[in-house]
């Protein structure tokens, strides 16, 4: 220990490096905050000048694509009356001689390019088409036929398919000296510019003049308002985003530019019928712009700050002499540190066997638990064995004492199994647990079923069985993963007791995982958060203790695996057990022991 004449030679030193100290400090602090109101600065600034930026580019974009609307409708809206001068046409439908019409509708679409052209007779029905699959159909209610009968001039329509695609039809009158001889059709193919537009912008959309969505990057959208669509989106798309984060994108905190997809709607007017077209564009090119010019503006000030430190670590040959001054209380203080140390190792042990003794302690509570539901495992082999000792008093009786062996050769079984549930009993006691083996599921699966079949005949439940080719194999205790499945299907029974038509479907599959499957059709899981607790049952006092599940699931979770529960869509509930797959290299290591 160094003594207070040691010490006082240091105090003037020790003063003038903490004012050095202190310097240092302000001036890294101003640096600092120099630097956060930079870069707060210049992300405000470069946001607003970048998204203005983005957003003339966009509402640019929607002129164009309004433009091509609207060039494509005037293409094609002169093309019926055209048609329905043309001298050829015409004399078909004076003759009903339609077997070039066709044809030469296709000649002339090769130089218009419209979506179909259609030849309807006086009665509506088409008598030549573009689309020769179609020939032969009535659109004699339909609007494009009704309403260009009843007109003289070009008939617009917008008529939506099975598909939920609305399609677009210019109409109009075909005329002899008789009167009306037919209609043409000419559909405008607008299809094309939702799939165009879905690659280039994140969503756009077109309505019209009642509000009505009928051109859409998103296909759900078609038919709704705009309104409506919105309402219909998930908050994750970018539809609903732009609603949340378009009106107050500058007052967002940082974290949200960065982190978010924030998106800006841009609207615009079509010259045609009162439609209106919107498109809605994503934030991610104005992020991008301004991060690179932030993070060049932080590599700069962390140049600074580098150089800063540098200089103050030059002084560090300075600071060595008050060091060198107080190695001696560096040297008392190693000491009482070492000896620290070493109490610290002392308590981690002493912690080491106190966390030993805690998990025995917590076995044997879970052991006081077990034991209290040994009368909810050993009901269902006691159940069955009544039933097979029935059935040998009945064979005995009938002079068949050959059958009557065989009741007695599984009553014998079950008495294997219930030493063998009360030996688990003992084994969860020890300090350490039993030995893991190479267990088959559909094995295991069989033998539970064998278990609970009185009680599934007496029940009469449907149960159907879906298994995989070959074995599923995974590493655990078969009594223990037997007790699972007891138990799940017995759950399965419990709760189909009050449905006249009781199913039960087992599904064992094998991917990454072994995955069992238990799925019933009774009333289902009211409390869903509390099922795996122990004590917790909503059966009636003295049919169960409510100890099974949270027993099967401490099972499942000891072999590596996971028990779940989850209300099917249809009704019923569902239960999954989940136990890690055994490698096939791993099988076939184990299977001579095994055997």
């Amino acid at each position: 220990m160094a003594t207070s004449s040691d010490k006082e030679p240091s105090g003037g030193s020790r003063r003038r490096l903490r004012t050095l100290s202190w310097r240092a400090r302000l001036a890294l602090a101003i640096l600092v905050v120099l630097a956060v109101s930079t870069v707060a600065v210049t992300n405000s600034l470069l946001t607003d000048r970048f998204t203005e930026t983005t957003r003339n580019r966009a509402e640019l974009r929607l002129v164009l694509y309004s433009g091509n609307l609207l060039s494509e409708l005037r293409q094609n809206a002169i093309v019926p009356q055209l048609l329905s001068r043309d001298p050829t046409l015409i004399s078909a439908l004076a003759t009903s001689d339609f077997s070039q019409s066709s044809q030469r509708l296709i000649s002339f679409n090769e130089e218009i390019s419209a979506a179909s052209l259609t030849l309807l007779g006086n009665d509506g029905r088409v008598v030549a088409s573009t689309d020769r699959e179609s020939i032969g159909q009535s659109y004699r209610e339909s609007p494009v036929f009704i309403e260009a009968t009843r007109s003289k001039d070009n008939i617009f329509n917008i008529l939506r398919d099975d598909a939920g695609r609305f399609r677009f039809f210019y109409s109009r009158r075909v005329e002899t000296q008789a009167g009306l001889a037919g209609v043409i059709l000419v559909e405008v193919g607008l299809g094309k510019y939702e799939r165009a537009w879905a690659g280039i912008s994140d969503a756009v959309l077109v309505t019209d003049s009642e509000g009505r969505i009928i051109l859409a990057t998103e296909p759900r959208w078609r038919g709704l308002t705009e309104e409506e669509a919105l309402a219909k989106e998930p908050p994750s798309s970018a539809i609903q985003r732009a609603l949340q984060a378009t009106a107050d994108w500058n007052t967002l905190p940082p974290d949200a530019y960065v982190q978010g997809e924030a998106v800006m709607r841009v609207g615009g007017r079509v010259a045609f019928r009162g439609w209106r077209i919107a498109s809605f564009t994503t934030y991610a090119s104005v992020r991008e712009k301004v991060n690179g010019f932030l993070a060049l503006e932080i590599m700069c000030f962390a140049i600074l700050l580098a150089l800063a430190f540098y200089f103050l670590n030059r002084k560090a040959t300075v600071r060595m002499a008050l060091f060198q001054r107080e190695s001696a209380e560096l040297r008392a203080l190693n000491m009482r540190l070492q000896r620290e140390i070493a109490e610290r190792q002392r308590v981690q042990e002493n912690l080491a066997v106190a966390e030993q003794t805690l998990a025995q302690s917590s076995k044997l509570a879970a052991l006081g638990e077990m034991s209290a539901a040994v009368s909810h495992e050993l009901n269902q082999p006691l159940a069955a064995m009544k039933t097979y000792l029935a059935g040998a008093r009945l064979l005995l009786n009938r002079n068949r004492p050959e059958e009557a062996i065989s009741s007695f050769q599984r009553i014998d079984d079950l008495i294997e199994r219930m030493g063998a549930i009360t030996r688990q009993l003992k084994s969860y006691a020890r300090q350490s647990g039993d030995e893991l083996a190479p267990v088959n599921m559909a094995d295991a699966l069989n033998s539970a079923l064998a278990m609970m079949e009185p009680q599934l005949r007496q029940r009469q439940v449907k149960i159907t069985r879906t298994l995989p080719d070959g074995p599923v194999m995974v590493m655990g205790d078969r009594v223990r993963i037997e007790q699972v499945m007891i138990n799940l299907l017995r759950n399965a029974l419990d709760a189909t007791s009050t449905v006249p038509d009781a199913t039960i479907d087992i599904i064992l599959a094998a991917g990454e995982t072994a995955v069992l499957t238990v799925r019933d059709n009774g009333i289902g899981i009211e409390n869903i958060e509390n099922l795996f607790e122990p004590f917790y049952t909503t059966k009636q006092p003295g049919e169960g203790v409510g100890l099974g599940l949270a027993i099967s699931s401490g099972i499942v979770n000891d072999l590596g695996g996971r028990l779940t529960a989850r209300n099917a869509a249809s009704g019923g509930a569902v239960f999954e057990m989940q136990l890690p797959i055994l490698p096939e290299d791993t099988q076939t290591a184990k299977r001579p022991a095994a055997e």
